[in-house]
């Protein structure tokens, strides 16, 4: 009773949904709890990361109040990553305020898996769904090299394992594929989805490492990655969800778990995009796409009201940026935008 007296306050105080200039609606937080991470992933991380004075980092109890006025707006959906959210001590603290917010219906993770296996338990019962995993090869050596470290293959997939017998659901895997480095990995990824009731995501190369110039050579296109599945195992396209950045496919002969596809670059998804992004130092990103970013920290520490503070998000999302299509439309490739590590994806 006392939680659907809770919901039902929340709902008559509830405001007009957070809309942008093109009508795109915010449905799905992303916060980025910290800039820092254990692994070196040139495709995330310029060759020396300037991480953040921790000062400048949100606090648990800051997050949780932006997160409060967006589910207000109509959030509902809340993803946390980093850097590596998992450097951040305590993250099951943040997970359980964040749970106690009546609107949010899902919480979830992106860890590039290091921490998972010790943190599982202590994330579920804290109230996250699920959990996405990094990983970028299947062969531990290569695995070690795309990393920036030696020796924790075996640790990060302990972390999937031990994901699963807690309970978090889905589990997914994310692939971020490359030319010439995991491009011949294609089917012992998905052997991994049929064998464990993963999962596995193939993403795009995405400008968002660092590096002065995005380097297009290294793109595996999603359709490639489709074809060269199908010729072994046919897949069956799933019904798309409103603002999901995946194409998600299951195989034909019901084996096992699921396949996406996120093609970020060579057919993107953002006429439907519904997430707004919070940086590890307070500013709000609408787009990823774009170099925009709108400082909500300074407001939460000069005393603004919740009034304000929502009426700034309110603008800085209306403003939100196109979209990479209209990047590829006028330019045909893309300058990089800021490392991802900064962002959290």
């Amino acid at each position: 009773m006392g939680n659907d007296r809770e919901r039902n306050v929340a709902l008559e105080h509830k405001v007009e949904p957070l809309q942008d200039r093109f009508g795109r609606v915010a449905r799905k937080l992303r916060v980025s709890v910290t800039d820092r991470c254990n692994f070196r992933c040139d495709f995330c991380m310029p060759v020396k990361p300037v991480w953040l004075p921790k000062s400048e980092i949100l606090t648990y109890e800051e997050i949780a109040r932006i997160a409060r006025i967006l589910a207000r707006m109509g959030v509902t959906k809340i993803r946390l990553s980093g850097g590596e959210p998992l450097m951040r001590r305590d993250l099951d603290i943040l997970v359980a305020m964040l749970r106690e917010i009546p609107e949010v219906r899902t919480i979830a993770m992106t860890t590039n898996g290091f921490y998972l296996a010790e943190m599982a338990e202590r994330l579920k019962r804290a109230g996250l769904d699920s959990v996405t995993v990094s990983l970028h090869s299947l062969k531990p050596e290569r695995y070690d090299e795309v990393v920036g470290r030696k020796g924790v293959f075996e640790r990060v997939m302990e972390g999937l394992k031990v994901a699963q017998e807690v309970g978090l659901n889905p589990v997914k895997v994310n692939v971020v594929m490359l030319r010439g480095c995991n491009d011949d990995e294609i089917s012992d990824f998905v052997e991994l989805a049929r064998k464990s009731n993963l999962t596995v995501r193939f993403i795009e190369y995405m400008p968002f490492d660092g590096r002065k110039f995005w380097r297009p050579e290294l793109l595996v296109p999603g359709e490639e990655v489709v074809r060269t599945i199908e010729s072994v195992h046919p897949l069956v396209p799933m019904p798309r969800e409103q603002g999901s950045t995946a194409r998600v496919y299951r195989f034909a002969d019901g084996i096992g778990g699921e396949i996406g596809i996120i093609t970020s670059m060579t057919s993107p998804f953002c006429g439907d995009c519904d997430r707004i992004r919070l940086t590890a130092d307070g500013k709000i990103v609408p787009c990823m796409f774009s170099r925009d970013e709108y400082d909500v920290k300074s407001l939460l520490r000069s005393g603004a009201t919740d009034e304000e503070i929502a009426s700034f998000i309110r603008d800085a999302f209306y403003r939100k940026f196109a979209g990479v299509e209209s990047l590829l439309r006028e330019h045909k490739t893309i300058a990089y935008v800021r490392p991802m590590y900064q962002l959290g994806g």
